[in-house]
């Protein structure tokens, strides 16, 4: 296996300014469409957490109640 990918939803986008940076979280998809259903059997628990610096454009990518691929590939 090359690559794994899960389906994550973005619960939250907090701005820190003390911090110049957004704290994003997320968690797997659980319900909603017929491909939620599916990765929801085998990613039905986790989360990732990311703070992203107000330097990049990354910090406006992310929006609240968006759905989210995410894929894993071994670094070698």
């Amino acid at each position: 296996m090359l690559q794994v990918r899960a389906k994550f939803v973005c619960n939250g986008v907090q701005d820190n300014p003390q911090y110049e940076n957004k704290s994003i979280s997320f968690t797997p998809v659980i319900n909603g469409s017929d491909e939620n259903k599916s990765f929801s059997k085998y990613t039905p628990s986790g989360s990732v957490h990311l703070n992203i610096s107000y330097e990049t454009e990354a910090v406006n990518f992310f929006e609240e109640g968006k759905e989210y691929y995410l894929d894993f590939t071994k670094a070698e």
